[in-house]
C-alpha cells in the first residue's frame, strides 16, 4: 500500500474533526467517505466517521462505523470503547458490558493506543496528581506515626 495520499487523509482527518466539533456533521462525513477511497488510515476514517454518527444522533451508523474501525484494527482501543457507549446509549446492557470489558483489556494490553480528548486528558491529569498528593499524605502520615509510636 502505497503512501502517496497519506497527507491528504491527514488533512481530512483534521478538517473532518473541526467540522464535528463546529456541528457540520454532513460535511465531515462527505469528506471523511470521500478519503476512505485512499485505502490509509481506514481505521481511523472509521473511527471518526462514527464519532460524527454519534453526535448526531444517528447511532445505528455509528455502531456500523466503530465495527467496521476494529475490523480494520483490531486493537483500536477508542473505537471498542466507543461501541460500547453505543451499546449502553442503545439499551444493549449486556453487548456494552462484554464490549467494555473488552475496551479494558485492550486499554491494559496496550496504553500506547489510548486515544484522549483534551477533557478526558485534563480529567486524567488531575486523577494522577490527586493520587499522588494522598500518596504524600500516606507517606506523611505513615512517618508521623512511626514518629508518635517510636517515642511513646
Amino acid at each position: 500500500m502505497s503512501s502517496a495520499h497519506l497527507p491528504e487523509v491527514e488533512a481530512a482527518l483534521e478538517e473532518a474533526e473541526r467540522l464535528r466539533q463546529a456541528g457540520n456533521y454532513r460535511e465531515g462525513i462527505a469528506l471523511l467517505v470521500s478519503a476512505l477511497q485512499f485505502g490509509e488510515k481506514t481505521a481511523q476514517i472509521y473511527f471518526r466517521l462514527g464519532n460524527i454518527y454519534y453526535d448526531s444522533h444517528d447511532l445505528d451508523r455509528a455502531e456500523y462505523a466503530y465495527k467496521k474501525a476494529i475490523e480494520h484494527d483490531p486493537a483500536h482501543v477508542s473505537a471498542h470503547h466507543n461501541l460500547a457507549v453505543v451499546y449502553r446509549k442503545q439499551g444493549r446492557i449486556s453487548e456494552y458490558v462484554k464490549q467494555r470489558k473488552q475496551a479494558l483489556r485492550l486499554a491494559g494490553r496496550h496504553p500506547e493506543r489510548v486515544q484522549l480528548s483534551e477533557e478526558q486528558a485534563r480529567r486524567v491529569k488531575r486523577l494522577a496528581l490527586r493520587l499522588f498528593l494522598f500518596g504524600l499524605g500516606l507517606v506523611v502520615a505513615v512517618l508521623l506515626l512511626s514518629y508518635l509510636l517510636g517515642r511513646g
